[in-house]
């Protein structure tokens, strides 16, 4: 999230009505902080910044766009002027929502920033595993010509003659879908709060239950927000419930998943194999047991990482900007 085009795109909006200073920090080179973890910081979640900096830089300023910049109760109480945070994310999670309310600061943020970028990833990490490319590619690294994985009992199979389970319909999942269908594949969907499209609905897509998603799913992947309910919803019933060889794919949140169940899983049975890009720790630990499994594929959290992503988001937010400076109402508030 480069600060000179969320700059670019403000001017673009706003024209002269604004005055902007800009600041970068370290992420993703470094890792994000978390609000347990710091006295005056509770609540708050994947944020970046101390506090006396980011009070220091806010200053007078009435509005703050930031992505990760953290926004206390008692920094709230030391910036009096402010009167607007624009937020370059799907979720506020590095600000505290209730301090904003009660000091009458507007939060505004960017529902499906990167949802497309997620989607295609998505794809991406189930024909890694569906195709066997990780593993050919793991092959040829060490010197081994993976000849077996050409073999009909060995080989992969195509996304046209699977089942796909997604869990959450939301703007996510609602695109995987979208990009399965042109694939052939069947595909299945749990989400109880949510009712198909007419357009998904009439090419053949299933609303089931958890349980009948789980039973006849090849491959299962998760977009769910993690709630009290999701939290923790892909356990060791879970993964017991899945097929024999099936697929799982996590590009949601960490904490959406038992990692030690999933191990197991993967180790025992019947999971054939995982593609994981979010965790419950992040980094991950250098020792940690997923990291030596053979059928895992793991990558760092970028699946919502792309081009596109920084552009849409600054110009989302510079639009929000731009309405609250002409005193019209925001499109996505907090």
């Amino acid at each position: 999230m480069l600060p000179e085009v969320f700059d670019e795109k403000l001017r673009e909006a706003c024209g002269e009505a604004i005055a902007t200073r800009l600041r970068k920090d370290d992420w993703p080179d470094v890792p994000m902080e978390h609000g347990y973890a710091a006295t005056g910081m509770d609540g708050l979640k994947e944020y970046l910044g101390a506090a006396d900096d980011v009070v220091d830089f806010v200053g007078d300023a009435s509005i703050l766009v930031t992505h990760l910049a953290p926004m206390s109760r008692g920094m709230f109480e030391r910036l009096p002027g402010l009167k607007m945070i624009a937020v370059s994310r799907g979720g506020p999670v590095n600000i505290d929502m209730a301090a904003a309310r009660d000091h009458g600061v507007l939060v505004v943020n960017v529902p499906g920033r990167n949802s497309s970028a997620v989607a295609e990833f998505t794809i991406g990490a189930i024909l890694a595993e569906t195709r066997k490319i990780r593993e050919g590619h793991e092959g040829l690294r060490t010197g081994n010509w993976r000849g077996d994985l050409y073999r009909a009992d060995t080989t992969g199979r195509e996304l046209s003659e699977m089942t796909v389970g997604v869990i959450g319909y939301g703007n996510i999942g609602t695109k995987v879908v979208r990009l399965l269908r042109a694939f052939g594949s069947r595909v299945l969907v749990s989400d109880p709060y949510v009712q198909l499209s007419p357009e998904d609905l009439a090419a053949g897509v299933e609303l089931v239950a958890f349980d009948r998603l789980l039973a006849q799913s090849d491959v299962v992947t998760v977009h769910a927000r993690v709630t009290d309910e999701t939290a923790g919803m892909m356990d060791a019933a879970a993964f017991a419930a899945m097929k024999p060889g099936s697929l799982f794919v996590n590009t949601a949140r960490g904490p959406l998943v038992d990692y030690a169940a999933l191990t197991d899983a993967l180790q025992t049975g019947p999971l054939g194999s995982a593609m994981l890009e979010t965790f419950a720790v992040e980094p991950v630990p250098e020792d940690w047991p997923l990291l030596q499994l053979p059928n895992v594929t793991l990558t760092p959290h970028i699946a919502g990482a792309s081009v596109r992503t920084v552009t849409f988001a600054a110009e989302q937010a510079a639009e929000e900007v731009k309405r609250f400076l002409a005193g019209e109402p925001p499109r996505n508030p907090c």
